[in-house]
């Protein structure tokens, strides 16, 4: 139990070591990334530094498993160097019993960073997009999705419009069930405007089924007027600006995904991108352990057999390579080459039999 304690404090002290200084760097680089790209709003380098921290988190993020392998391989050089594994080999502890603390602990932080690191992740991310919006004078993103159905938001010089829907097509330029909702520049309402259906055109709306109500007038109920022909409602909108304004499924914390899927799917959307994201946070742990299998298989030897930085080459190789194949079946999944499940689970899992072959072999073979 003391050597356990011991292994998983040494393994700890190792991952929170590597983070502080992927940190520190990430922010720095940020941080000038910022200045530049804002220069003409007038930041300052505290304005920069804000930006950062709501930045900075989301690429820490994504980055994780490369952090839990870099540290891996800095802990059992450390181990080796200092002949503690051959004492613990002495002692009558193999390695694969050995190497049980670091994938628990491995595991453990998985799921925190998932249940924890992510949601933070969000809102920063979230935090970040709005003040990034705001210093460049954009409009923000012009969509939202909730379980009353789908929200859009178009603007022009007169003031603005509010867009509700019911259902929509997969790429949310045809609307079933809409709603538009008139804004004169002062936030006061102007007009509403219900139809069957919506289709986005080059600069409008084209609408089917409407009625109008006139919202200045003392009683709009008596002038509204019905349209069974079809109309135009002038639009800024294009179906790219809608795409982009979905942003990316690590926006959406790991909580809220499913309540969220539903809600994309019930408005007419696909909502692969976001269950293959939820689907590869479940797998994160799982990983985790594929990074620590991965150092170990490589790293977990006595330095006197020399050959050390081949071998620590050959694992930062192999953690990359596990990386980029986790992010090119992600690509696969999303373009809905292979199932969600297959681009999720696929990579960490060839990733732990693997090494666990290559481990058995150096430990038993």
């Amino acid at each position: 139990m003391t050597l356990s304690l011991y292994i998983a404090r040494r393994f700890l002290g190792m991952v929170g070591r590597v983070f502080l200084i992927f940190f520190a760097i990430l922010m720095l680089v940020d941080m000038i990334e910022q200045l530049r790209r804002f220069s003409g709003a007038g930041i300052g380098l505290s304005d920069a530094a804000v930006l950062s921290l709501m930045n900075v988190p989301e690429t820490l993020y994504r980055i994780l498993p490369l952090i839990i392998i870099m540290a891996a391989i800095a802990m059992f050089l450390g181990l080796a160097r200092s002949s503690e594994l051959v004492v613990v080999r002495a002692a009558g502890r193999s390695g694969l019993r050995f190497l049980l603390t670091p994938l628990i602990v491995a595991v453990a932080l998985g799921a925190l960073t998932v249940a924890l690191f992510n949601p933070l992740v969000a809102a920063t991310s979230k935090a970040y997009d709005a003040r990034r919006a705001a210093l460049s004078q954009g409009g923000g993103s012009v969509l939202s999705v909730a379980d009353t159905g789908l929200w859009l938001r178009q603007g022009s010089e007169d003031g603005q419009t509010v867009i509700q829907a019911a259902r929509a097509n997969l790429d949310g330029t045809e609307l079933y069930g809409v709603t538009f909702l008139g804004f004169d520049a002062n936030g006061l309402p102007t007009s509403r405007t219900e139809a069957e259906s919506a289709r986005l055109t080059l600069g409008a709306w084209e609408l089917t089924g409407l009625k109008r109500w006139d919202l200045t007038a003392p009683n709009p109920e008596l002038t509204a007027v019905q349209e069974p022909g079809p109309a135009t409602l002038p639009s800024d909108l294009t179906a790219e600006r809608i795409r982009d304004s979905f942003g990316t499924p690590s926006a959406i914390a790991f909580w809220d995904l499913p309540g969220y899927i539903d809600d994309l799917e019930q408005a007419g959307f696909s909502a692969r991108a976001y269950r293959l994201w939820f689907q590869m946070e479940l797998a994160q742990p799982l990983l985790m352990v594929a990074m620590v299998l991965v150092a170990a298989g490589f790293t977990m030897r006595h330095v006197r057999f020399g050959g050390t930085g081949k071998m620590v080459l050959y694992a930062m190789l192999a953690g990359f390579g596990i990386f980029f194949l986790r992010n090119f079946a992600q690509a696969l999944g999303d373009s809905g080459q292979i199932p969600v499940a297959v681009a999720a689970w696929t990579p960490p899992v060839a990733a732990v039999l693997l090494s666990l072959s290559l481990l058995l072999h150096l430990e038993d073979g």
